[in-house]
């Protein structure tokens, strides 16, 4: 099935725990500037930075990329990237929309790839990762969403049946942790973000739980690493170590 995809960089200034994150250096330019890039690298389309100030769009612009400004109001990043794709796709040349987050400067670009593969099932209205949990302090820890998977054995792709911060579920064999990157069908982006959050998600503060109430199906690949997200001061050293000779 051809598709058209774009990848969309949701981004903006206002973080508690790191203020102005998106422009903090990382190797010599802003972190958005790295994650853009890591985007690139995927070698699968169109790469737009989904902006709440102006700040960023003209980080992204002075690197020579591209980006678009968005209501700072908005309250999620699906929001902005669809305000931003109806922007600068409004002609809707782009089916298929790669939502990456803007604090993922060391991300493996080959795992934005594997979320576009999985949107190669018809049925499938959303795609994400997951990454098997081998260490035993995540299994508690209510900062790893966990993804309920109908996986079978030896398969790489399983259908989303819940998200949990959470233990779950009871008995014996894998858990999975949830990566917090998607793809979505151009309609299914618009579907999800004109519903109103869902019990389940203000329970969970999970806002993929929004769509499975709705009836929405979301497919998960098994990859092999948890990218790194910048939340925190230490966060943003360990980025700058690894990216360190970028």
């Amino acid at each position: 099935m051809a598709v058209s995809p774009i990848i969309l960089i949701p981004a903006r200034l206002a973080s508690t725990r790191l203020p102005n994150k998106p422009l903090a250096d990382i190797a010599g330019v802003p972190m958005i500037v790295q994650v853009m890039r890591r985007a690139l690298e995927a070698k699968i389309g169109r790469v737009v930075v989904a902006a709440a100030e102006p700040e960023i769009v003209a980080a992204v612009e002075k690197a020579g990329g591209e980006a678009v400004l968005t209501d700072p109001d908005l309250p999620s990043g699906s929001d902005r990237i669809f305000q931003a794709l109806n922007v600068v796709d409004p002609n809707e040349t782009h089916d298929v929309v790669l939502n990456v987050q803007g604090d993922l400067p060391t991300l493996d670009p080959a795992i934005i790839a594997m979320a576009l593969e999985v949107l190669e099932n018809p049925a499938t209205d959303i795609s994400t990762l997951v990454t098997e949990i081998d260490d035993e302090t995540e299994r508690a820890n209510p900062d790893v969403p966990r993804a309920i998977l109908a996986l079978q054995p030896g398969a790489k792709v399983g259908r989303a049946l819940y998200f949990t911060r959470g233990a779950a579920p009871y008995g014996q064999g894998p858990d999975y942790h949830h990566i917090g990157l998607y793809g979505y069908r151009r309609e299914a982006l618009a579907r999800f973000v004109a519903l109103p959050p869902s019990p389940l998600e203000l329970r969970e503060k999970l806002e993929q739980l929004r769509a499975l109430e709705a009836g929405m199906r979301i497919d998960a690949a098994l990859v092999d690493t948890v990218p790194l997200g910048v939340d925190t001061p230490a966060d943003l050293e360990k980025a700058r170590a690894a990216l360190g000779g970028a």
